[in-house]
């Protein structure tokens, strides 16, 4: 606990303010030219606008991922798009019930919006019994899929762990996911939280190749290497997933872990770079549309941060994951 409360990085949460961009809602009047475009709210929260449909991914607007208000992980920043300024939405996805994922104050705020919340099995438990209407609510397991305006929206399988109650009483008694969004024209990838697991490979021949991949980087341990991602194994999974252009979520938000606040985005850009693969990493609150992107403008500070080889995060039994044979037999 001391390590905890005390130790790790010094750079674990911002020395100055950060500075968002502010989505201007005449921004959504215009539907993006290459027909899909991303904001990113911070952490995992996402407006994804694909094929003329819109769908908000985990939304968080909470001041802090924790069951408490006056205690736990409290926001860098406030959220860089007012809920009241929320352009009109298709469907809302949940990846697990985690705080810094399904937000209790967001979804009382987002109860008179009438769309569809698509959550993992169990989850929807927790909106029913915060007033949400059972109408509007689809549980889905995973490989289940709906389609929403047009939108196939499909649960893929993840390698993590849920529950919120603070005495761990209900630890695992609803499923976490991933998402596959499959328009007439694009496809878009969410991890969710997730560590490395073989199912990217089917993921990626089933629903994929996918035009953008938004995939966990962010609050990695050793301790933790089955159950988060981490950055270089967030880079193999985008590969695994047959994905063309990849957005590191999940980070830059919240100080829950002991890593430093920039390391993540930095690992990812040094992993991604040897690979191949290209990133894009708007500001937060940026929108940006990845066919048309271009190199990554660094909006972070410099700060030190561990390497791979310093603080590894790789997940176990998936080594023949991180080899070069895999890749060689993906499909074209």
């Amino acid at each position: 606990l001391d390590k905890w409360f005390f130790g790790g990085s010094d750079h674990r949460e911002p020395a100055a303010p950060i500075r968002v961009t502010k989505p201007s809602p005449q921004l959504f009047e215009t539907a993006p030219a290459s027909g899909l475009r991303v904001t990113w709210l911070g952490h995992s929260t996402l407006l994804i606008e694909i094929d003329g449909s819109r769908v908000l991914i985990d939304p968080v607007w909470g001041d802090r991922a924790s069951p408490f208000t006056w205690a736990g992980p409290e926001r860098f920043y406030p959220p860089p798009l007012a809920l009241e300024d929320l352009p009109a939405i298709d469907a809302v996805l949940i990846s697990h019930d985690h705080y810094d994922h399904l937000d209790y104050a967001t979804v009382l705020k987002m109860r008179e919006i009438k769309v569809p919340w698509l959550v993992p099995l169990g989850v929807g438990a927790h909106l029913e019994h915060w007033g949400m209407p059972k109408e509007r609510i689809v549980e889905l397991d995973w490989w289940q899929s709906t389609t929403v305006k047009g939108l196939t929206l499909t649960c893929t399988p993840a390698r993590h762990f849920s529950g919120r109650s603070v005495l761990l009483t209900d630890q695992n008694a609803t499923l976490w996911a991933g998402w596959a969004l499959q328009g007439a024209k694009h496809r878009v990838f969410y991890s969710g939280d997730t560590a490395m697991h073989d199912e990217f490979l089917e993921i990626g021949k089933k629903l994929g190749p996918f035009d953008l991949t938004l995939i966990e980087a962010g609050a990695y341990n050793a301790l933790w290497a089955d159950v988060h991602l981490g950055p270089e194994q967030a880079v193999r999974a985008h590969q695994l997933l047959r994905g063309r252009v990849l957005l590191p979520v999940h980070w830059g938000l919240f100080n829950l872990a002991l890593h430093g606040w920039t390391e993540p985005i930095e690992r990812i850009l040094t992993a991604a770079k040897r690979a191949g693969v290209k990133v894009i990493m708007p500001r937060p609150g940026g929108t940006i549309e990845p066919a048309t992107a271009g190199e990554v403008e660094r909006w972070w500070p410099t700060l030190p941060w561990e390497t791979a080889l310093q603080a590894p995060a790789q997940s176990h039994q998936v080594e023949h994951l991180m080899s070069n044979e895999i890749l060689e037999k993906l499909d074209p």
